[in-house]
């Protein structure tokens, strides 16, 4: 099932690995470092009009950086696999 992430982004919801907060994990020199190669190689995604709050990875890599922070997204996922139960 596909996953809305905004700004006409959107995901499989079986290939996203995880949801990250931004502001947290940037913190970190690695998180930064993964960030940069992902743009680098072209798997980067802006799907943002204003400043990013969190990033999903999917399996393929590909990082796709969104407006809505993660409790929000976490709780799209949970109502997407209620549904599907």
């Amino acid at each position: 099932m596909y996953f809305y992430l905004g700004n006409d982004a959107v995901a499989d919801s079986r290939e996203i690995i995880g949801v990250f907060d931004l502001d947290n994990a940037s913190w970190s020199v690695h998180t930064r470092r993964f960030l940069s190669g992902a743009e680098k190689k072209g798997k980067l995604t802006l799907a943002a009009e204003d400043i990013p709050k969190s990033f999903v990875l999917t399996a393929d890599g590909t990082v796709i950086l969104t407006q809505p922070n993660t409790a929000v997204l976490a709780r799209r996922l949970q109502d997407m696999e209620n549904k599907n139960v």
